[in-house]
């Protein structure tokens, strides 16, 4: 587990605290955010990333930057959430715990007075952070079941303790399984273009005395085809009514390759972030990243880099939650 967690408050609740993912592993660097430009510059740049990390992270800083621009004056953070809401919102349109966690934030505004309303947006922050820990505990528990003793999993990008205020969601199972004293051996995919996979699940993983292996992105079919990949376990940043999952980009030839192989693919995530209002992943806005992330290219050269691809439903062996394990189509 990690010693500093990824997202929430700083010792005096005065600002949002994460790691600077960007920095790892080679360094740890710990900020504290106040402003709400800091915030939505630390979504946007990945310095916080993971669906369920930068939910608490967005209200968390919703919080403290209404009670920093207002100077406690609650009428007057009334008058700035509208915009600071929708700011934060529109920083990373994919991931739908952004959206849900400023929505909720926006709810108990609405039922507050003024006086109260800075304290309960920072106590709906809190709950948001402490439900996220739970969750992350419930996946591990829930999907305790498919990693026996022995297990090799294969992982796509990053969707441990530092996606998420806890130990993770694609990763909980395997904390859970080595927690129980379970052996269990991961393959990381690099995870291109930003190697979230070398630099952010092998970090963690390693850390935790887990037996972890990078292998690049273009080589996962053929360790499926070696035999040593016992199932997959991606996360989402999206899962749509039907149940096609929005993730990484990279996840859906995973799937091709896990499906021609004979092999599961579980996808673990928060209930919340299971959209009802999206039918299909056809409807998802597919974030587009800028061309200086695929590194050095010739000049006049254009870059198509999407950050997401969508992995149909009939690719997914099975949905875990905190709720357990779920079958589409999710209408609420």
């Amino acid at each position: 587990m990690l010693a500093i967690p990824a997202v929430g408050w700083s010792p005096d609740t005065r600002a949002l605290r994460i790691i600077d993912q960007r920095l790892l592993p080679a360094q740890e660097v710990v900020c504290d955010l106040v402003t709400l430009t800091d915030t939505i510059a630390a979504i946007r740049s990945l310095a916080v990333r993971g669906a369920p990390a930068i939910g608490v992270a967005a209200a968390i800083g919703l919080a403290v930057a209404l009670d920093a621009d207002s100077r406690s004056d609650g009428a007057r953070a009334r008058a700035l959430l509208p915009s600071y809401a929708s700011a934060l919102i529109a920083s990373r349109p994919t991931a739908v715990n952004l959206a849900w966690a400023v929505e909720r934030m926006r709810r108990v505004a609405a039922d507050t007075t003024d006086d109260q309303l800075l304290h309960t947006l920072r106590l709906e922050a809190e709950s948001i952070r402490h439900e996220d820990v739970a969750m992350c505990a419930a996946i591990g528990r829930h999907g305790l079941s498919i990693i026996p003793d022995g297990a090799r999993v294969l992982t796509h990008c990053n969707a441990g303790a530092l996606a998420t205020a806890g130990i993770g969601t694609a990763l909980a199972p395997i904390y859970t399984a080595h927690a129980a004293g379970r052996l269990v051996t991961v393959y990381a995919d690099e995870t291109r273009p930003l190697r979230q996979g070398a630099r952010l699940t092998a970090w963690e993983l390693s850390r935790a005395g887990i037996n972890v292996t990078v292998l690049p992105d273009g080589a996962a079919a053929s360790l499926m085809a070696q035999q040593q990949v016992d199932l997959v376990i991606v996360g989402a940043d999206r899962i749509t009514a039907n149940g096609d999952v929005a993730n990484k980009v990279g996840t859906y030839g995973v799937a091709l390759a896990a499906r021609a192989h004979g092999i599961p693919l579980y996808v673990a995530a928060p209930w919340s972030t299971i959209d009802p209002a999206t039918a299909t992943g056809r409807d998802i806005v597919i974030e587009h990243r800028h061309a200086e992330e695929l590194g050095e290219l010739p000049a006049g050269v254009p870059a198509w880099n999407p950050a997401f691809d969508v992995t149909p439903r009939a690719l997914v062996h099975g949905y875990l939650t905190d709720r357990g394990f779920v079958t589409p189509p999710f209408l609420s």
